[in-house]
């Protein structure tokens, strides 16, 4: 009866407010203050006098053009943000740009008994496509910051998505439909050893249970054992993007039917990639299994598709997924569904066992030259190079977590990003600019927001913490200046009240109207505080549940910082360039985990 009073999944995004335009003023006294700590005294003067150059010369005329913009287009920055920070990109994106991460199980019903990884997968696949069934039918309940809806649309593109790679610019397409707009592909295919399958979800209307998807699944498994490695087409979508471009369009060329293929990939619901290595892992140490996932083998990752489900032979599961279409928290709020559900459930599957007649899993085989080979080959070994310098440590802390953190009346984020300050200023003696993402999808197709956590407030506290001659009531009273101005930003961040994006979009204008680069952008502090995407340390807080993520670093002398926060543990992962000499994640882990015990036992002294 109350059916008809359940929120649809996507009814607010009418209503959502436009993404504004931060007053030029803000942004620039913003900008300022952020560059600070990268800066000398002189350095400063000379980076000040550029920001009233630009805000009284072309900064007020390129503001002016940004603002008719924003009265046409809802999200002024939405198309914008998705060229210049994905689709314009040509470094592969498979290291450098997807997100990913390890999968559900990991903390219950874990390790796996010898030989059921299949089993588990079906039931991971089954939950997997529960929620397909949620957005497809608008059942899932719109996400909310307290009573505020957030925008959705991110959603759209978790199913039957894709990155289609082009010589200049990369392009998404979306086959996904609710049940209102129409029919909605619903075919899944299976990587196994460099070979590609297919099958579909639903079998007479209904959709394939665990029994059901185990069939299918060994079917494919059964095709596999004892036979040579497959074609390995899947390793192209590891190369520079415009190589890839061009080998796609070659393979188009040798054989309209490898353009079949090719949208049957596309239109697929998600990739379901069966990788026989063990990344062995425990409670505490998740190193191998999101090692597995960000490095693992190519040719059983479509590195484009928005969603690639890793089912490992030991049980494990991690996702890779292209960064362009959406945000971590979509991928997030999908694996900690399936998580919740499966823990539920004890692990197991519960309803019956009877098996349809369904058809087998139809094999998809390219028609292949040695001009395809050999462009297979070249991109194999490109991305093992480039997979083989990637550093990644990823460890819980056991200490403690958000429970002793909120008894302490301080925010568990702000907690772990100050540490985070604390411990590269101790390692490398300097600060270093920092991204932690913001969310903005309060505001229509509102995607991210750069927060810098560098702050003049944070860099004193952590000089203070390393002088000996400081007394622990100068620290605290330092550490709460840095919390202060931390959370601060932060909801303005939210807000859409930030200054990188906007400052951005005063850039972008400058390239569209031709105008030469204004000297705001070539002046060294912008590139040096991090502008630009030069952020020494990238990071995210996952959320507070028990799915983490994982990315590379965005600078080669940089690191990638992920955590997840609990109310026992943090988890943290950590990446860093081996070639790199001054990085080095693993001691950065254990240097940040000493920094964890340094804050709290900072908040627990009494007060003087």
């Amino acid at each position: 009866m109350a059916n008809h009073l359940q929120e649809r999944t996507f009814q607010y995004q009418n209503s959502l407010p436009p993404l504004p335009v931060p007053s030029l003023e803000n942004s620039l006294s913003k900008y300022l203050d952020a560059v600070r700590p990268f800066a000398s005294e002189e350095e400063f003067k000379a980076t000040a006098d550029t920001v009233r150059r630009f805000q009284e010369g072309v900064g007020k005329e390129l503001h002016k053009k940004l603002l008719q913009r924003a009265k046409t287009k809802k999200n002024w920055l939405e198309e914008w943000w998705l060229n210049a920070a994905y689709l314009e990109v040509r470094i592969p994106s498979q290291l450098n740009v997807n997100i990913t991460g390890p999968g559900s199980f990991l903390e219950h019903y874990w390790p796996a008994a010898e030989g059921t990884h299949l089993q588990r997968a079906s039931i991971n696949i089954w939950h997997t496509l529960q929620y397909w069934i949620m957005l497809h039918t608008e059942t899932l309940p719109p996400q909310k910051a307290g009573n505020t809806a957030l925008d959705m649309d991110q959603f759209r593109m978790l199913y039957c998505t894709c990155k289609v790679p082009g010589v200049k610019k990369d392009s998404i397409r979306n086959y996904f439909k609710t049940e209102r707009e129409g029919h909605c592909p619903s075919h899944l295919v299976v990587l196994c050893r460099g070979r590609i399958f297919t099958f579909d979800a639903l079998y007479d209307g209904k959709i394939l249970t665990p029994p059901e998807l185990l069939r299918q699944l060994s079917y494919v498994t059964e095709c596999c054992e004892g036979q040579p490695e497959g074609q390995g087409v899947s390793a192209l979508t590891s190369q520079e993007r415009t190589l890839w471009a061009k080998a796609r369009e070659y393979l188009i060329s040798a054989d309209p039917h490898n353009e079949t293929i090719l949208e049957t990939i596309q239109s697929s619901l998600f990739v379901i990639c069966l990788d026989e290595s063990k990344p062995y892992s425990t409670a505490e140490n998740y190193t191998n299994v999101t090692l597995g996932t960000i490095t693992g083998d190519p040719t059983i990752r479509w590195g484009d598709k928005s969603y690639n489900l890793i089912v490992f032979s030991d049980g494990t599961f991690g996702s890779i997924c292209d960064h362009a279409p959406y945000d971590a928290m979509v991928v997030v709020a999908l694996c900690w569904y399936v998580d919740q559900q499966v823990k539920a459930a004890e692990g197991q599957w519960k309803g019956p066992d009877t098996v349809g007649n369904m058809p087998p899993p139809e094999e998809l085989v390219f028609t292949v030259d040695e001009k395809v080979s050999s462009d297979i080959s070249y991109a194999k070994q490109q991305y093992l190079e480039s997979s083989r310098d990637l550093q990644l440590v990823c460890y819980a802390f056991t200490a403690f977590g958000k429970a002793a953190i909120k008894e302490r009346k301080l925010h568990p984020d702000t907690f772990v990003q100050l540490a985070m300050q604390l411990a590269y200023y101790k390692m490398h003696r300097k600060p270093g600019s920092c991204y932690e993402t913001a969310m903005t999808r309060r505001f229509y197709h509102g995607r991210t927001e750069t927060m810098r956590p560098c702050t003049m407030e944070a860099v004193s506290w952590c000089i203070a913490m390393l002088d000996p001659a400081c007394d622990a009531n100068t620290k605290r009273k330092a550490m709460q200046l840095a919390f202060d101005k931390h959370n601060k930003l932060m909801a303005e961040a939210q807000e859409g009240n930030g200054f990188d994006r906007h400052l951005f979009g005063l850039y972008l204008i400058s390239k569209e109207e031709g105008c030469p680069t204004p000297e705001l952008f070539l002046d060294p502090l912008y590139a040096n505080s991090g502008g630009g995407g030069n952020f020494t340390l990238s990071s995210s807080l996952v959320g507070y549940t028990t799915i983490l993520g994982a990315a590379v670093p965005m600078v080669h002398h940089g690191y990638g910082f992920f955590y997840r926060i609990r109310d026992d543990r943090i988890v943290i992962s950590i990446t860093s360039w081996k070639s790199c000499r001054q990085t080095d994640a693993a001691s950065l882990f254990n240097i940040f985990s000493s920094c964890l015990h340094d804050i709290l036992h900072l908040s627990t002294t009494s007060h003087l």
